[in-house]
């Protein structure tokens, strides 16, 4: 049937062919037209007879023919008069050939074509309200229909490549719409043959057609056959496959052949114009169906690439104009013709997620499946938006996709830019959705989560129209009125983004900013810092009418808040004004600069900048914490913002005078007064007499303050006048040579006679009169340290830059000064802990502190991690975990740290008191971080290293560290980068150290002379701040920026140069794998545990930078084994020296990288804990060291949990698997259990509740992995495999039945925390049995399994005696992952027989998720 078929397919097309053929070589000319009379003389033709009776009268020329009854009313009657004419049926070839004859005219022909002309009395009857053409009549009538469709496909080839007529009719599309819509087919396949056929030789433009035609002309029958055609067609001309795929989406065909076709489609797709995506995108939607929808959209989303098919001008806009400035007009159509097809492209898409939930539930999906180390593309993120906005059940589920995208890194800055830059009018039409989705985002807990939240508001705001700005400044206001700290900070952050990025933008927004200083009293400082900046520079960076009124607002809220007595509002009012005046005096220079103009403030400028800077010193002159702020605030405005030089010139002039006037006296003219203490002239560095030099006015000033005012000496008119207080003096210093600094290019000759000049104390050294000294005293003194110390801390930050050796060296002085006045201070804060102290800063976060409670603060810092070392709040820092890595380790520099006063506790015992001063670290200066310039001196000394490197650290608060956050993150990893040199001189040195010391003495054992165990611990400290320093620079998210890639080059360039001379362009994999050799070298110098779980955490961080980290991942288990394996030093009041959680961090890396988890695993408890358990009752494990009777629950529990993290992983096996991955399987699993095992029979010895408690929740879990990744194995193993089947199964028995005693065991002691794991065990373990059962039915051997009563029993195997134990048996049967037999539940319920048939089987399976 078919061969024959085909032949007459072809013999047709050749008779088609000549027949086109010869009517191509037929001049039109040449046809000769019929008369009008040709009525006249074919009066006896049947064909005009027959119409004339039934109500048609035929016209020539350019009139219609004319339909004089009811259309229906016609075609009854000529139907009538065929069948009962005398001559039927041979009538109907008359009347046919009497039409055939009738066309041959082309007028005549188009006239039948076209719709007849209702007379005027008929126009009332019933029927349609349009006519239809005498053809169309014709063809409903069954019995001349198909006689007529073969005369059309006879007569169509005439016109197939014939010029369109001056009247505009297509005679071809004419005659093919005769067909469409017809009642009734009579013959479907000989038409579907015959139209198939005409397709094939017809032009182009008529193939398009004729082919989206058919869905109207074919009735659904013939759909099937059609399909087939059309998918043939498809493979030999792929320029008709957009109206294939239309039509082929409009029948109704075999779910195979769409599939075939979607195939043969999706191939093609990368290389398909972007006119054509729209119609191939709707046909692979449409043709999904749920079982294939993942699959398909997953290979949609691979190979749609819109970026390759838009014009780069879209995302390349310089590039763009450069080259189309001589074709703006034709690359700009053809621009806005790629943009309609997008669009229409994305319609299609909306359309699809829209309506089919399978549709988008698969999109969803196949994103959320893409591993993290593929490339996701700008498409995927369009997507997540489009259906975040479209369906409104799939929202929570897109934040859960977008949230774990972002955190793993998969969506960058770069990604994000770059969806918006390529996408931005698709995106514009779901505006409202994303800014929803911003929303959301920002009330994340995680950093990077709500960086990216930012990132949408900031790209919308640039990308899209006034409408949308104006909607991203309101939903900003409305973050930063929130209250939430990290909103408020973020939210800050992108408005001053927004200002940089589109000033004149901001500027029509501004009302809405304005309206946020009613909200200033939940703000910070550094809030109100970033606010008024913000509102100064849209209202002061230019002169603008619509800024006046936010000039106005700004000075009334400044002078409402200046003329406060409740500090915390003037403080608002001294940042605000400070801020105000800054932008005052710059902007002018900024923009007269551009104009070549005087670089200088106007007069009027210049008097508004000074006078609201009087006002503010007026105001705050009356209260030292006020001045305090002023100063510190105007110091950083100065350090950050470039003052006009007049400005500069007045603010210099006063301040030097005033600072000279307050503080500095005459060595010869030294303030006499009845002091409780003598005072002299102490820390000078260059030899005086008494008639010489200068000295700082500290003690006499601090005296006055606090002895004069309580004893009531001080009159009414001595307070007119009272000397400025000793609070003042390093923040107004710090003022003082900022000014010098920006007059003088840095050089402070000027003031470097306040370097070296002594101060005005007293002997601080407490002696023998420690105990004697009152409170009042012990206050005093305290008082005066602090403040001699911060002096000495600005002097530092001052001078450490100047290149002058002279200057160097008593830079360091000070240095050695400052950690001989800490270890003073802490002999008296030993006795009198809660002194009240100055404060250094005066900020509302320092305010809420309380000094003097040291042992709240101690708690407070404790319990926040800082003894931990290194991190802060969530909310503290607008930097991610990384940035805040990096800047707590390389920024401020706090004193002494708690190891020195355990050092001076352990060594000295009660001889002498001290205590640590990380405490009290928000009473000290901050250090800039200019003051690590140091590092480069060289100098290895104990005292530099004490307080340049192991006092590396800061508090997990953000108090006093003002001046560091003020910075970027960019800026301090690029600080950190230029001491990496000094920092790895020092960590050889240190190196070098322990490696003489274990050359010296094998096993290093901290028990020498105090000043020598004391010098060792010291070394030890500085060791690891200076790999926490590293890990901290390395960790640093801003890496991934590629802004910031140089940043990363020059690190590892550091490194590499380490081990050999500098090499040029050298690729990123090879410096990445030399600064992995350098850092592992260090490895056999780690004095303490700490320092290599950072050692170990560095090298992580490393490794996981290279694009290859398998091949150093073996080493890092390796080094962590080796640590694992070490004798670490233990003080002898110490338990151990290892930190749970840090011994926990590196046991997990351990397991992590190592090749065989499960041979680790059985290493550690088949050999390291037997040795425990022989061992004596403080003794270790010889193996592992590390492994105690104290820390074998930390074992226990990584071990657990790795196991079942390990076996998770490993993928079920399929029936279609060779047989030789199916016995690797089984052999896996055959460890796995045996591992289980193992660590499943050690609660026999080890029987503490934590340890149950593990065991209780991983075991569980083991058990549901077993179930569903093992046990499909054993199906289809148990025949091949018999007996490695029922001994896994055995063993496992043995473990379930054990678990099932751990139950009893939680019962019958009432412990909630074990028993809340009971339920789910016991429901794990039943669904085991009937597992193990299924699994025996389907082998055909369900007489291998019966089903006893299992005894409760407790952990030593002693049965648990109960009123209801008989009862409770039967239910705790099922939970014994034992195979064991049973004929039927019921007659079991009696016995108690335990299984003792060789073929007990039993499985188990593992849930993903942890139900603790």
């Amino acid at each position: 049937m078919v061969s024959k078929r085909r032949l007459s397919k072809s013999e047709d097309k050749e008779t088609l062919t000549e027949d086109a053929s010869n009517a191509r070589k037929q001049p039109l000319s040449k046809k000769t037209k019929k008369s009008h009379t040709y009525e006249d003389e074919e009066n006896d033709n049947a064909f005009v007879k027959l119409l004339k009776t039934s109500g048609i009268i035929l016209k020539t020329g350019e009139s219609q023919n004319q339909l004089a009854v009811d259309q229906i009313v016609f075609q009854k009657k000529l139907f009538q008069t065929l069948r009962k004419h005398p001559s039927y049926p041979k009538i109907i070839e008359e009347f046919v050939s009497g039409l055939e004859s009738y066309i041959e005219d082309q007028d005549t022909f188009r006239n039948c074509l076209l719709s007849c002309e209702r007379l005027q009395d008929e126009e009332a009857s019933l029927g349609t309200s349009y006519s239809k053409s005498l053809i169309k009549l014709l063809l409903g009538i069954d019995i001349l229909q198909p006689a007529i469709i073969k005369t059309l496909f006879e007569k169509l080839p005439e016109f197939l490549f014939e010029s369109v007529n001056s009247d505009g009719i297509n005679m071809p599309q004419l005659i093919i719409s005769q067909l469409k819509w017809l009642d009734r087919v009579v013959d479907g396949k000989d038409l579907t043959t015959k139209i198939m056929q005409l397709i094939s030789i017809a032009p182009v433009y008529l193939q398009h057609d004729f082919i989206t035609s058919l869905p109207e002309i074919l009735g659904d029958s013939q759909h099937a056959d059609v399909g087939k055609e059309l998918s043939d067609l498809l493979t030999e001309n792929t320029s008709l496959t957009v109206p294939i795929l239309d039509v082929l989406s409009s029948l109704r065909l075999d779910p195979q052949v769409l599939s075939k076709v979607r195939r043969l489609v999706m191939g093609k797709l990368s290389s398909v114009k972007l006119d054509d995506l729209p119609v191939i995108i709707k046909f692979i939607l449409q043709s999904i169906t749920a079982t294939d929808a993942l699959e398909v959209i997953s290979e949609l989303r691979e190979r749609l690439d819109l970026q390759h098919c838009i014009l780069p001008s879209r995302f390349q806009a310089s590039q763009s104009k450069l080259k189309s400035k001589g074709r703006t007009s034709s690359s700009g159509n053809q621009e806005n013709s790629d943009e309609d097809c997008v669009f229409l492209l994305f319609d299609v898409i909306k359309s699809a997620v829209r309506y089919e939930k399978t549709i988008s539930e698969a999109w969803i999906k196949a994103i959320e499946h893409i591993a993290p180390e593929s490339e996701h593309k700008a498409f995927d993120l369009v997507m997540l938006l489009i259906i975040y906005s479209t369906n409104t059940q799939t929202k929570k589920y897109i934040e859960r996709v977008l949230r774990n995208k972002i955190q793993s890194g998969c969506f960058q800055e770069q990604l994000l830019q770059g969806t918006f830059g390529v996408h931005y009018l698709v995106l514009k039409d779901i505006c409202p959705s994303i800014l929803s989705l911003a929303q959301n985002l920002l009330h994340s807990l995680d950093q990077s989560i709500i960086l990216f939240g930012s990132l949408l508001y900031k790209y919308v705001f640039k990308f899209f129209d006034t409408y949308c700005q104006q909607e991203v400044i309101a939903a900003l206001v409305t973050h930063v009125c929130s209250g939430n700290e990290a909103e408020v900070d973020i939210a800050l952050d992108v408005l001053l983004e927004l200002v940089v990025l589109n000033l004149s933008a901001m500027r029509l927004n501004a009302v809405f900013v304005k309206g946020i200083l009613d909200y200033l009293d939940k703000m910070s400082p550094r809030q109100i810092r970033k606010l008024f900046y913000i509102l100064s520079t849209l209202a002061f960076s230019k002169q603008h009418e619509g800024s006046s009124h936010i000039q106005d607002d700004m000075h009334l809220v400044v002078r409402k808040q200046l003329s406060s007595t409740i500090f915390k509002y003037k403080l608002i009012g001294i940042i605000g004004a400070v801020t105000m005046a800054g932008i005052m005096a710059t902007d002018r220079s900024r923009s007269s600069s551009l104009t070549q103009g005087k670089a200088d403030l106007s007069n009027e400028q210049y008097t508004q900048v000074t006078s609201l800077l009087q006002l503010v010193h007026s105001c705050s002159k009356q209260s030292p914490q006020a001045s305090v702020l002023y100063y510190d605030e105007f110091a950083n405005m100065i350090q950050g913002a470039k003052l006009a030089p007049k400005a500069l010139e007045w603010v210099g002039q006063t301040i030097f005078n005033d600072f000279q006037d307050a503080f500095v006296v005459d060595l010869c003219a030294v303030p006499k007064g009845d002091y409780p203490f003598p005072v002299k002239a102490l820390y000078g560095l260059e030899e005086y007499n008494n008639h010489d030099g200068i000295a700082i006015n500290l003690l006499p000033l601090l005296f006055s303050q606090d002895f004069a005012e309580d004893e009531g000496r001080m009159t009414s008119q001595e307070s007119d006048h009272k000397l400025v207080s000793p609070l003042c003096l390093a923040p107004y210093f710090r003022l003082l040579r900022l000014c010098v600094e920006r007059q003088h290019n840095g050089n402070l000759e000027e003031i470097d006679g306040l370097l070296d000049c002594p101060l005005l104390l007293t002997d601080l050294e407490p002696g023998e009169r420690l105990e004697s000294m009152s409170v009042k005293e012990l206050s005093f003194m305290c008082s005066l340290i602090y403040l001699t110390l911060n002096w000495f801390r600005e002097v530092v930050n001052a001078f450490c830059q100047q290149t002058s050796p002279e200057m160097k060296g008593k830079v360091l002085a000070r240095l050695k000064h400052i950690v001989e006045l800490q270890r003073i201070l802490e002999k008296y804060l030993a006795v009198t802990p809660d002194c009240s102290s100055p404060l250094a800063t005066f900020d509302l976060e320092t305010l809420d502190v309380t000094p003097h409670a040291s042992t709240a603060v101690s708690a407070k810092i404790k319990k926040q991690g800082i003894t931990g070392g290194r991190k802060r709040k969530a909310g503290g820092s607008k930097t991610s975990s990384h940035d805040t890595l990096s800047k707590e380790d390389d920024s401020e520099c706090n004193s002494t740290l708690s190891n020195r006063g355990q050092l001076e506790k352990e060594f000295k015992g009660k001889e002498e008191k001290t205590v640590s001063l990380q405490n009290y670290h928000f009473l000290f200066r901050e250090l800039d971080m200019e003051v690590f310039c140091i590092l480069h001196c060289g100098l290895v000394t104990k005292f530099i290293l004490d307080t340049e490197m192991h006092t590396e650290s800061k508090g997990s608060q953000n108090i006093g560290l003002s001046h560091l956050q003020q910075r970027s993150s960019q800026e301090i990893a690029h600080c950190i980068v230029q001491l990496l040199t000094p920092m790895c001189n020092h960590l050889e040195n240190i190196h070098n150290y322990f490696q003489c010391l274990a050359a010296e003495n094998q096993d290093i054992v901290v028990d020498g002379p105090g000043m020598q165990v004391q010098e060792y611990c010291l070394m030890s400290s500085c060791y690891q701040r200076l790999l926490q320093i590293f890990h901290g620079l390395f960790a640093w998210s801003g890496f991934f920026q590629p802004e910031n890639q140089n940043l990363l080059y020059s690190a590892l360039e550091v490194l590499t140069n380490r081990l050999k001379p500098r090499e040029p362009d050298q690729p990123l994999e090879e410096m990445l794998s030399q600064s992995f050799h350098y850092l592992q070298n260090f490895h056999r110098s780690i004095p303490s545990f700490q320092s290599a779980l950072y050692l170990i955490r560095l090298l992580m961080v490393i490794l996981a930078k290279s694009t290859a980290p398998t091949q150093n991942k073996g080493k890092i288990a390796s080094l962590a084994r080796h640590f694992l394996c070490r004798v670490w030093p233990s003080g002898e009041k110490e338990k151990s020296s290892i930190p749970n959680d840090q011994l926990h961090d590196l046991l997990s890396i351990y397991l992590e990288h190592t090749d065989s988890v499960l041979k680790a695993i059985e290493e550690i408890a088949g050999v390291g804990v037997p040795e425990l358990i022989k061992s004596s009752k403080h003794a270790s494990s010889s193996t592992f060291p590390t492994l105690t009777r104290h820390t074998f629950v930390i074992f226990f529990h990584v071990m657990m949990a790795e196991l079942e993290k390990t076996v998770k992983g490993l993928q079920a096996g399929t029936a279609s698997d060779s047989q030789q991955i199916h016995e690797e399987k089984l052999l896996y699993w055959n460890m796995a259990v045996r591992d289980f095992s193992i660590l499943i029979n050690l609660i026999k010895v080890f029987d503490s509740r934590p340890v149950l408690h593990v065991c209780l929740k991983y075991g569980r879990l083991f058990v549901e992995v077993f179930l569903k990744q093992c046990m499909p194995l054993l199906d289809f193993s148990f025949r091949k495999h018999r007996e490695d089947v029922l001994s896994l199964l055995e063993t496992f028995q043995l473990n379930t039945r054990l678990l099932h005693h751990l139950c009893g065991h939680s019962k019958i002691h009432q412990d909630m925390k074990l028993t809340k794991h009971v339920p789910l065990l016991k429901k794990t373990l039943e669904l085991l049995v009937c597992r193990v059962k299924a699994m025996l039915i389907l082998n055909n051997c369900r007489e291998a399994f019966w089903l006893g009563n299992l005894k409760n029993r407790d952990l030593q195997g002693e049965e648990i005696i109960s009123q209801n134990s008989q009862e409770s048996s039967a239910d705790d049967s099922e939970n014994d992952a034992s195979s064991q037999v049973s004929k039927s539940k019921a007659a079991g319920d009696g016995e108690e027989d335990e299984a003792s048939d060789g073929e007990k089987e039993q499985d188990s399976d593992e849930n993903d998720d942890d139900s603790d």
